[in-house]
């Protein structure tokens, strides 16, 4: 006999013995649950930091049966011997996740807390969202064992904030065996507090990110270019119109070339090294250089077998192009290149050799 059971009664045996003979049935389910819900996050493209599951130890259950053994019936009535748990990085995925989790499986609404609804206006604590759950037959059962759909479990749900909160407080306080003095308990309860507010806050950035990436799309897609600064976010929304499609299938009939697609995001630092600030100002100068750009090109592959082009091409001779219009030369070209490529010896080289190459054609 293990020595953590002398210290429980025969009921509290028995039912450690019932959990010795479904142990196959909780690894089983231990490793299905995180499946099930893993395919359902990665189908709803919501992101979490940690999706985690563990069979209780029979010396962790033969602790809960010591204490409150007797409110049990049965192996059954123990609801948390199998627990998962999805940690997420903003306290409103934690009710996406719910939603799912609902979906997946038969959620037991009589076990369930929501953890977070139980603090005063004046308290904070312990912040979690628990489901107790059965695999429903519908999504997954198995004739040999029939237990999988009448084993319950506990789905966890966090924000990664509330599960620092949780080990923390396990670690110093429930979990201590010793009483925490007053003065310590304040401290940790304002700590929480902190962390609260910080769950709230990332929350309330990330839904005014959204807000203005909306608002971006909305402008540019509707060709207010003048209204959007240039940036990251908004030179995406408007390389989804495909602004430089057309010069682009220009230069492939040159030679009637395949073209090979490729990001133009690396030519965002271009372009305000040219001083482009808003998407007004990249439109204009696609406006103002294209034809040039294009006559360059003709000159550049026309006699050639070239019969693969980069989709790149068309911006990056507009960039070229613009550079020398406004005076510039090798150093400024092969700072062009640079903000593009990064340093590199070949980029002098390349600009002398476009240097040389316009010069020719001038004459």
């Amino acid at each position: 006999m293990q020595a953590f059971e002398k210290e429980l009664d025969l009921h509290g045996r028995a039912i450690l013995e019932e959990y010795r003979s479904l142990y196959p049935v909780y690894e089983r389910l231990r490793e299905l649950v995180p499946q099930f819900i893993s395919r359902s996050l990665k189908e709803a493209r919501v992101l979490v930091t940690a999706l985690e599951s563990r069979v209780k130890t029979e010396s962790s259950l033969a602790g809960k049966l010591a204490l409150k053994g007797g409110k049990y019936a049965g192996i059954l009535d123990i609801t948390d011997i199998v627990g998962a748990r999805v940690i997420t990085f903003y306290s409103a995925d934690v009710d996406k996740i719910a939603a799912l989790v609902q979906k997946i499986f038969e959620v037991d609404w009589e076990n369930s807390v929501d953890k977070r609804k139980q603090h005063s206006l004046e308290s904070f604590g312990y912040m979690s969202l628990h489901y107790v759950c059965r695999i429903r037959p519908s999504l997954y059962s198995d004739p040999d064992c029939p237990e999988l759909n009448n084993v319950r479990f506990e789905v966890q749900m966090r924000t990664a904030l509330q599960h620092v909160w949780a080990n923390m407080y396990h670690d110093t306080g429930y979990k201590s065996g010793l009483e925490v003095p007053p003065e310590h308990l304040r401290t940790l309860n304002r700590l929480a507090g902190v962390l609260e507010l910080a769950d709230d806050e990332f929350s309330r950035v990330r839904a005014q990110i959204n807000d203005y990436r909306r608002k971006v799309h909305s402008l540019v897609r509707d060709g207010n270019f003048d209204e959007v600064s240039l940036s990251g976010d908004s030179f995406k929304s408007y390389l989804a119109l495909d602004p430089f499609g057309s010069l682009t299938e220009k230069i492939a009939a040159i030679n009637q070339a395949e073209v090979q697609n490729v990001s133009l995001m690396p030519y965002l630092s271009a372009l305000r090294m040219l001083g482009c600030q808003t998407i007004g100002d990249v439109e204009r100068l696609r406006l103002k250089y294209s034809d040039l750009a294009y006559r360059m090109t003709v000159h550049q592959i026309g006699q050639t077998d070239l019969d693969i082009i980069s989709s790149s091409l068309a911006l990056q001779n507009i960039c070229i192009v613009c550079v020398v219009a406004r005076g510039g030369g090798v150093y400024e070209l092969e700072k062009l290149f640079e903000s593009v490529n990064g340093p590199s010896p070949y980029n002098a080289t390349r600009a002398e050799a476009l240097i040389a190459f316009i010069d020719k054609l001038k004459k």
